[in-house]
């Protein structure tokens, strides 16, 4: 007999908004932020030609502070590449119309994988864990709200699916996005963050937990070498002297003034 099979549900691209310290406002921001949400993603899609595809989505679902829903995963380039910056942009206008109150700043999340028309299912899951992440809580917290009023953070899937096809709509670089290991709860999974217009070179490293890609074959550190006593014996008590020393970034204070380094 020829084994039954189940057919896959149909791949959904998962998009996910959140808005930031959406506890603080008083109910009235409640309800000026939940009736802004929707409008300003169907803006932002608009502006990039994902409009058509955005009024069939699926499993819409409103949770007050954010917004879900699932789309054709041929719009993912788009949604990467474009959406970012075009969705900082229609919040940049909302914040030059509204200069007395609080700037709304999105946390977004995107996912791809089979979903029935219900949502219900793993992949769903794993979006709201990827927009729950930490990190983007972090840059968030580190950020004017005037200036960076979006995060995003995808799976490592969709990365890959648009920039190993090269696909990727827009201006935007894969260097734009920078690796992260989401831990949230008992979920572990590589991503990627982006924010839009931000040079990574310039972050720090330590907001971000790193993906550990296995043992490193990188040479071990060399260990310091003694630190020699500066030119004419120790230093007078009370003084501190920095020094710099080589390759490896070995620097030394004298604390106290008695040639201890």
């Amino acid at each position: 007999m020829v084994p039954s099979w189940k057919p896959l549900w149909p791949y959904r691209a998962v998009l996910a908004v959140d808005a930031r310290n959406f506890s603080a406002l008083d109910s009235t921001g409640m309800q000026q932020v939940n009736a802004d949400i929707q409008p300003l993603l169907a803006e932002a899609l608009d502006a990039v030609d994902v409009s058509a595809q955005w009024e069939r989505r699926v499993f819409g679902q409103h949770s007050g502070d954010g917004y879900v829903a699932g789309v054709n995963p041929e719009v993912l380039p788009g949604l990467v590449g474009c959406f970012p910056g075009a969705l900082r942009a229609a919040l940049a206008r909302r914040r030059a119309g509204k200069p007395a109150g609080q700037p709304l700043q999105l946390r977004v999340s995107v996912h791809v994988g089979p979903l029935p028309d219900s949502g219900l299912g793993v992949p769903m899951v794993h979006t709201h864990r990827l927009l729950d992440d930490d990190a983007l809580r972090a840059v968030f917290n580190r950020a004017d709200p005037e200036i960076t009023n979006t995060v995003m953070i995808i799976s490592q899937r969709v990365y890959e699916d648009v920039f190993e096809s090269g696909c990727v709509n827009g201006d935007v670089l894969s260097g734009q996005f920078t690796r992260h290991l989401a831990k949230v709860k008992k979920f572990r999974q590589p991503s990627w963050i982006h924010i839009p217009g931000f040079d990574w070179r310039l972050a720090d490293p330590e907001i971000f937990e790193a993906v550990d890609d296995g043992p490193s074959t990188a040479a071990p550190a060399r260990p310091a070498a003694p630190m020699p006593i500066p030119p004419g014996g120790a230093a007078a008590p009370g003084t501190v002297n920095f020094s710099h020393y080589g390759n490896e970034g070995v620097q030394a204070v004298n604390y106290d003034g008695r040639g201890q380094w």
